[in-house]
């Protein structure tokens, strides 16, 4: 949940922005911290790169869990949660990373430990995560894309 905070503090925007909002936000932040904007002034050029990369991360990262995208996407979601298996998961500061035999990952933010013990302990896992996990927390795809040869 920190990573969430601290990026809708980079963008300067409350909990409740829609999609429309984050991308009118990060767009003006853009054109201020844009690096051609400062090519006469080698240090503030350095900031600018710094600080835009900041706000692309945070903007992009906002974007994956914003209910519309979420709801774009909850078919997908839906099908992977419900029938496939979980091949591995990966727990680290409150974000639990599953990974799924279909070849999709999920991270999960705002999960205590005690729910992630439960799930390490637990009989079948994915049985687990479906009554526990699944939906009620926030989540977002991590699939890594991998490029064809």
């Amino acid at each position: 949940m920190r990573r969430i905070l601290n990026y809708r503090k980079v963008l300067g925007v409350h909990e409740a922005a829609e999609l429309k909002e984050l991308k009118s936000v990060y767009r003006n932040l853009m054109k201020d911290w844009h690096p051609d904007k400062f090519q006469d002034d080698h240090d503030r050029k350095l900031e600018a790169e710094e600080k835009s990369k900041k706000i692309i991360e945070a903007y992009h990262f906002l974007v994956s869990i914003a209910p519309e995208t979420r709801e774009q996407t909850l078919a997908e979601y839906t099908e992977t949660t419900t029938n496939t298996g979980i091949v591995d998961f990966e727990y680290k500061s409150e974000i639990l990373s599953i990974s799924f035999s279909d070849g999709n990952m999920y991270e999960y933010y705002g999960v205590p430990k005690a729910i992630y013990v439960k799930l390490i302990n637990a009989e079948t896992p994915a049985r687990f995560a479906r009554r526990h996990i699944y939906n009620s927390y926030i989540y977002r795809s991590s699939t890594k894309q991998v490029a064809a040869v």
